[in-house]
């Protein structure tokens, strides 16, 4: 991250609902081949099977997170690593991000502090941190595997929320996780978002 980590003052109530992006992210998982799983991703560190890997990582560590399970999951820089798969990676998958959805309705996983990534923040902006990974990397999926993407409006306003810069006076702000890359403000609300996350909008595999 390379951006200031927002504070947390959020109007999403007490309970955050991670399932509808949950379970599209799984669809989308449910979808890819196994010839597919070197393909390139807009990730570019990481072939479909790494981003695969990085899901099961991130569902894993948020919902310790949201459950304030502090230990080495929590500590551990996703960058740090190339994330993979192994043989029984579908299951793995859906199962993680159904115990994240879980995780997250219970309201206590917004009161205090808790850690991700190594990094200590509220945990309502862990909610919002996770939302906007399942975002971004169900886009990426989708994107790397010729997939249609389609998330609530809801989910992608918290991603917006998340993402937006937050520079200081006189300097050009950075989001989150880097320089935004600008995209037209007629464009539709999703590649708003995505290039808010320094993604291209405009990326294709093979392209």
């Amino acid at each position: 991250m390379t951006g200031d980590i927002p504070s947390g003052d959020t109007d999403a109530g007490d309970i955050l609902d991670l399932g509808p992006q949950a379970r599209l992210v799984a669809r989308l998982a449910e979808r890819v081949t196994d010839g597919q799983l070197a393909a390139p991703t807009p990730c570019p560190d990481y072939a479909v099977r790494h981003l695969l890997g990085h899901l099961i990582g991130l569902a894993r560590a948020f919902e310790q997170a949201a459950r304030k399970e502090f230990g080495p999951a929590l500590d551990t820089d996703p960058a740090s690593h190339v994330p993979d798969i192994g043989p029984g990676w579908r299951e793995e998958l859906a199962e993680a991000l159904d115990a994240l959805a879980g995780a997250w309705r219970d309201p206590a996983a917004r009161q205090g502090m808790t850690r991700a990534g190594g990094v200590d923040l509220p945990g309502e902006v862990a909610g919002l941190v996770a939302l906007d990974e399942l975002v971004v990397h169900g886009w990426d999926l989708a994107r790397a595997t010729g997939q249609e993407y389609a998330p609530d409006e809801a989910d992608l306003e918290g991603a917006r929320a998340l993402l937006t810069p937050t520079g200081e006076a006189g300097g050009e702000p950075d989001g989150l996780f880097g320089k935004p890359v600008p995209v037209p403000e007629g464009a539709p609300f999703l590649d708003r978002v995505i290039g808010l996350s320094g993604r291209d909008p405009g990326w294709r595999a093979g392209g």
